[in-house]
């Protein structure tokens, strides 16, 4: 059930009544506007707010914020704003542009016809202002694009600014000509206050501008960046500006490479409409450059300006600094991949598919809680998954979002992140609530299990080992769309380390273990195991010892006691001969068994596939593989590449958690000798804790309330 019960009505476009969806209805946006009367001695207003499948607010034609968090109907955000400060004794304005894009994708739950409005105003805690069909809208026309980007991702935003409605957010504007709203009296979405904060949005300047021809303008922002370009110009009515937009440059390094390796093609028109015009575009890019070619003295080069949005990140809660560049380097590009990465949700990439992904959060998440010490996000990325349980019980890859995508291995992860979340918060009220999920997404897989209780013939969901396809180390098992027949391993280690993990979270909470592990185990190594090469396989059938089959026994901790070592020497001679999600689990089996120095080793290494290849290839942010050609459509801003964040901090600073939400904590570090200067700080629930490594003598500084232990 809804949490409030709203007066409120839904409010929408006339034409969304119910009919069939048509392109008519694609790339809709929406104005919205009404009244409000503030009386004297109002000292407090807030405002309660949704819209499908966007809105931006603004009162007095001042921004207040943007919204919702994308989500399904059924359990859909809204948003609550102080607007105390944004209204004036008398009437005010309160104006809304709401957008419904229309396509089925990772971005939004759209495609469906739900679109519009509802919104509450609060004057010293009484409801004084509710949408009804007294609200007044039109349609926004500049908006005339019709091209698409990324996997049918946004709409390129050709603007015609001779249709504009300009100062329409201001009280004086007449809009007595507009239409009144429609109520749709039998929407379905139940709404629920959003657990996060709405994006950050502020304006920044470009590092660079740089004429490369005649009022032909090369802009750099210095690094890769999340949200809309903006400029001024004044031209001849009907005279077009072109804008194009890319992550790097081309190979001519003299021209933005506006086709992007990563499928989206940054090339729009702006035209003009005689007057002073401003650049609004809605929808948001992830770039670093921008050019502008324009008619001659129509552009205002001081105006160019970069309105980024990403999820609240206070750079003061984290940072890091030693004796290695390359490793700070590597330090700075994952930071900034998580901070461009993390909007509403852990997006996989803020350009191409802008989707949540499961597996990419079991990394992003962890990242982005000790860069920040704010778990909501992740707290919501895990409630996201779980609502997702309504279209499967095994959940899907992608929530929210109207693409229905499904992978085996990401699913079998959501428990583990469940008990990292756990760890980090000490929220045990969310463990109980989120149990029966966890223990739903096991039931889901024993469909598959076989006598031994392994599983096999996982064909309901994609079967991933590692993405791209060419970096799972020659991984021996048909890993068709239609996953093979047979039984193979990195599947299997997966679903016996949701199986532990559950049993674990089971104990945390005072119950009985639901599963024998130990027999599980057992099946695993009979199955797998190559005793003669003190290996694992890659499936029952097989002889070939991937990266992948060994790694993963080792994170999960599978591997027979006599193996550990042979399996590190494999996985030594083997380095990074995986994918950047899969290094993740690379790295922290190694951690489990005490390979500090090749830890440091592969994450600061410059071998083709590592980190600083990144750096070597210009990266500001984490890149989606090792290089930008070893994937064919390589996004360069790829949060799941941040596993140095924490495998740093967890391993070689050596802080363990001893009691979920930092009470108590463990501390040794494991800094190789020749890394040196060490300069870590990081955040928690109880704040930053600061820790210091030179010449061999390590400190650590933690905040009041948090007690430092021994570690064993």
């Amino acid at each position: 059930m809804a949490e409030k019960c709203w007066k409120a009505k839904w409010i929408s476009d006339c034409r969304f009544d119910g009919s069939k969806p048509n392109e008519e209805l694609l790339n809709q946006h929406m104005l919205v506007r009404k009244i409000l009367n503030v009386p004297e001695g109002v000292n407090k207003a807030g405002i309660d707010i949704s819209a499908d499948d966007y809105y931006k607010l603004y009162i007095n034609g001042h921004f207040v914020g943007q919204g919702p968090a994308p989500a399904y109907h059924f359990h859909y955000n809204y948003n609550r704003f102080d607007i105390m400060n944004y209204l004036v004794e008398g009437d005010n304005v309160i104006t809304v542009h709401v957008y419904y894009q229309g396509l089925v994708n990772r971005v939004w739950n759209s495609g469906d016809l739900r679109q519009g409005l509802i919104a509450e105003v609060f004057l010293n805690g009484e409801l004084s202002l509710f949408t009804d069909e007294t609200w007044r809208y039109t349609l926004a026309e500049e908006f005339c694009g019709t091209k698409t980007v990324g996997y049918d991702t946004q709409f390129l935003e050709d603007i015609d600014s001779r249709v504009k409605l300009n100062n329409w957010r201001m009280l004086a504007f007449d809009d007595s000509q507009w239409k009144k709203a429609c109520i749709q009296l039998e929407d379905d979405h139940e709404l629920f206050l959003q657990i996060t904060p709405p994006v950050e949005v502020y304006s920044i300047k470009p590092d660079s501008v740089k004429e490369i021809g005649p009022n032909h303008y090369l802009i750099d922002f210095g690094h890769e960046v999340t949200g809309q370009f903006t400029m001024t110009a004044q031209g001849a009515s009907g005279q077009v500006v072109e804008i194009l937009c890319g992550e790097e440059m081309d190979e001519s390094g003299e021209r933005v490479r506006y086709e992007m390796r990563c499928n989206c093609d940054y090339q729009e028109q702006w035209t003009l409409s005689g007057g002073i015009d401003v650049l609004e575009q809605f929808d948001y890019k992830a770039l670093r450059y921008v050019e502008v070619i324009a008619p001659k003295d129509v552009v205002d080069i001081e105006s160019f300006a970069f309105i980024v949005r990403h999820y609240p990140f206070n750079e003061e809660m984290s940072s890091f600094s030693s004796s290695d560049p390359l490793l700070n380097s590597i330090w700075a590009i994952c930071k900034n991949g998580v901070k461009y990465g993390a909007q509403e949700g852990f997006l996989d990439c803020p350009g191409r598919e802008k989707g949540q992904y499961l597996g990419d959060s079991t990394i992003t998440a962890l990242s982005h809680m000790y860069l920040t010490g704010d778990s909501r996000l992740f707290k919501k990325s895990l409630s996201d998954f779980a609502l997702s349980a309504n279209i499967c019980p095994g959940l899907m890859a992608v929530a929210p979002g109207s693409f229905k995508q499904e992978i085996a291995d990401f699913s079998l992860q959501w428990p583990l992140q469940l008990l990292n979340y756990y760890n980090f918060s000490g929220d045990i009220e969310f463990l109980n609530e989120m149990l029966p999920v966890a223990e739903g997404v096991l039931n889901y897989f024993k469909r598959y299990e076989r006598g031994d209780g392994l599983i096999e013939n996982v064909k309901g969901k994609w079967n991933l080992v590692d993405w791209p396809a060419n970096l799972r180390d020659g991984y021996d098992f048909d890993l068709s769309d239609v996953v093979g027949d047979g039984c193979h391993n990195v599947i299997n280690a997966f679903y016996c380390g949701a199986v532990k993990t559950v049993n674990e979270i089971r104990r945390v909470l005072g119950r009985n273990q639901m599963d024998d592990f130990s027999k599980l185990q057992n099946a695993y190594i009979k199955t797998f195991f190559d005793s003669e090469a003190l290996l694992f396989k890659d499936s029952e059938i097989s002889r070939h010892h991937s990266l992948h089959s060994n790694a993963i026994a080792l994170y999960f901790d599978l591997a027979p006691s006599n193996a550990t070592k042979s399996i590190v020497e494999f996985l030594k001679m083997k380095r990074l001969s995986c994918g950047v999600y899969f290094a993740y689990f690379l790295l922290k089996g190694l951690a489990r068994f005490g390979e500090y120095d090749l830890i440091y080793d592969l994450i600061s290494s410059d071998d083709e596939h590592s980190w600083g290849n990144m750096v070597r290839e210009g990266a500001s942010t984490c890149f989606e593989a090792w290089g930008k050609d070893q994937k064919w459509n390589t996004s360069l801003c790829h949060p799941w590449a941040s596993a140095p964040i924490s495998v740093i901090i967890e391993d070689l600073a050596g802080v363990t958690i001893a009691k979920p939400g930092w009470e108590e904590i463990e501390f040794l570090p494991h800094f190789p000798k020749r890394l040196n200067d060490v300069e870590l700080k990081f955040s928690t629930p109880k704040g930053t804790i600061k820790i210091e490594s030179k010449n061999g003598e390590n400190s650590i500084e933690v905040p009041e309330g948090v007690i430092i232990s021994s570690k064993k």
